[in-house]
């Protein structure tokens, strides 16, 4: 199907025909006209909006505490999700790990229950946590829609009513669950949830179509709509037939067609590129850069998350004592103190009506979660014939870096090393015109002193901490040391120093990434990348837009 509006909007319709088998909607898509025209055919779900931010008694239910203080009786409140239907996550790319898990299981637990996900990803590296990606059956992603490609949009509630008729009679054979199974691990997808839902799809297009088993269309748009943004690999596309051979006689009589052509007529690799059609240009690449930012970083864009007893984000109050760094969750006290009141008063009689008796195991502190600030050490190797264009690269990733350091709560150093000695070239900082003008002029050439750049990085990293900040190394180079810590030329020295210096960041616990510069890969970063627990990048032609974009998929910006 080659109108991105007209699958748009079978998508919704195939929801709306198995809300139950297909589960919900990842919808991938910034505030716009385009997505709000979409969210006024979402209305005829009449779904139920969550935000990422929402408490457990709103989701779950939990004690009505007016009530239960009023009347001196336990009463209960229903949450959102207590009842079945569909429900709307927006800013579901903000959506933190736990809510994910609960909102996860209660999916699997409530066939009547289904979930859109707005998700309003700006950045590479972003999307929707794995939770929930894994269970909703069908992805649309709206960047690559024109609003010229639009149309106002309502579901066909009579036609749709009639295809959920027809959904139980429709059959799904053994060769068609062989076959997508077989493309689903062909395309690298390792859950058992996605053939299953993709059988879903086509079971509903099926049935929308007022068939009683799939056919070839059916799951090849199956494929396109629930497996393509589940991939993890393209499978390599089949070679052009030879020129020479002769083509097929052509042959006037149409083939049969019968609502019981079997869907292994149409061959794995189509189902495979109707996966890649389905795929606007560079999405693979995006999704894949956040699974890995996401699976590294448990999906915090910042730098590490503790917690506080002052300020942060808030999370679930706890048993505690007051005091000077405490403070009372006065709401969260009543509602423990709350189904005892009556018990209480039977135990005290001369306690004065109306006032909530609160023992000192009633009491909640609350509690936040905070997140440290992050610097991003970048450790350039300014030696060699290389150093001016290498530097070039480092400075632009860094102003690039910098330009969005107040939405990502990042700051900036540079390290850099050559001749004989390293230097911290930038302290820490945010501002972009301090960069630039701290970076201007930087000196190139010489011997690689790669086990003083390390040393200094280490030093500028555990210092970075000691002031509450989350520090992260970068370190760009495409050879390997030739001068020891003490100033001599050694390469053999300088190798040993630069690996016990590895060991001593992996040693502290500090993340760090080595992008080899070089035109041919170098072995021996490949041991130190080891040594210090670090990931590996080639770059040999990296501009300073591609080093920002790595640095920041890896690091999950």
């Amino acid at each position: 199907m080659e109108d991105p509006w007209a699958r748009v909007t079978l998508a919704l319709t195939l929801l709306a025909v198995d809300p139950a088998g297909l589960r919900g909607l990842w919808l991938r898509a910034r505030a716009g006209p385009v997505r709000a025209r979409l969210q006024d055919a979402l209305a005829a779900f009449a779904p139920r909006k969550l935000h990422p931010s929402i408490s457990d008694d709103a989701l779950f239910g939990g004690l009505d505490l007016a009530a239960t203080l009023g009347t001196g009786r336990m009463h209960h409140h229903a949450g959102l999700l207590g009842e079945g239907g569909m429900c709307v996550l927006t800013m579901a790319e903000r959506c933190p790990p736990a809510l994910a898990v609960r909102l996860g299981q209660a999916l699997d637990a409530r066939p009547d229950l289904g979930l859109i996900a707005l998700d309003e990803a700006a950045q590479d590296g972003e999307g929707l946590a794995s939770a929930l990606s894994e269970r909703l059956g069908l992805f649309l992603d709206l960047d690559g829609v024109a609003w010229a490609d639009t149309a106002p949009f309502v579901l066909p509630m009579d036609q749709i009513t009639q295809a959920r008729g027809r959904l139980s009679q429709v059959c799904i054979t053994d060769d068609m669950r062989k076959q997508v199974t077989g493309v689903a691990a062909a395309l690298g997808i390792d859950s058992l949830r996605a053939p299953l839902l993709a059988l879903a799809a086509a079971r509903a297009h099926a049935a929308w179509r007022g068939l009683s088993r799939p056919q070839a269309q059916d799951i090849a748009l199956a494929v396109a709509l629930v497996l393509g943004h589940r991939a993890t690999m393209m499978p390599d596309a089949p070679p052009p037939e030879n020129e020479d051979t002769p083509p097929p006689p052509d042959d006037d009589t149409p083939a049969p067609q019968s609502e019981h052509e079997n869907a292994q007529d149409i061959p794995d690799d189509l189902l495979i590129e109707a996966a890649r059609a389905a795929l606007p240009a560079g999405l693979l690449a995006r999704l894949q850069a956040g699974r890995v930012a996401r699976a590294a970083q448990g999906q915090s864009s910042g730098g590490a998350v503790r917690k506080s007893r002052r300020r942060g984000r808030p999370l679930p109050s706890r048993a505690g004592a007051p005091d000077s760094a405490a403070r009372v969750d006065v709401v969260a006290t009543l509602r423990q103190a709350a189904p005892w009141q009556k018990l209480r008063r039977k135990a005290r009689p001369d306690a004065p009506a109306g006032r909530v008796l609160v023992h000192p195991s009633d009491i909640r502190v609350k509690q936040f979660r905070a997140q440290t600030d992050r610097v991003l050490i970048f450790v350039v190797d300014a030696s060699g014939s290389s150093a001016i264009a290498r530097l070039a690269e480092a400075k632009g990733a860094i102003e690039l870096m910098l330009a969005d350091a107040y939405a990502t709560r990042d700051h900036v150093a540079l390290v850099s090393f050559r001749g004989r000695q390293a230097a911290l070239e930038l302290a820490p900082t945010r501002s972009l015109v301090q960069a630039k003008r701290q970076l201007a002029g930087l000196p190139g050439g010489g011997g690689t002193p790669l086990a003083a750049g390390l040393q200094v990085a280490l030093d500028a990293a555990l210092q970075a901490r000691s002031h509450g900040m989350a520090p992260t190394l970068a370190l760009l180079t495409d050879g390997r040391g030739n001068i020891a810590l003490d100033g001599s030329a050694d390469r053999a020295q300088a190798g040993a120093d630069a690996d016990r210096l590895a060991r001593g960041i992996a040693q502290h616990g500090i993340p760090a990434l080595v992008i080899d510069t070089g035109l041919r890969p170098n072995l021996h970063l490949a041991g130190l990348s080891g040594h210090m627990g670090a990931t590996q990048i080639a770059l040999p032609r990296a501009d300073a837009r591609a080093l920002s974009a790595t640095l920041s998929a890896a690091f999950g910006d």
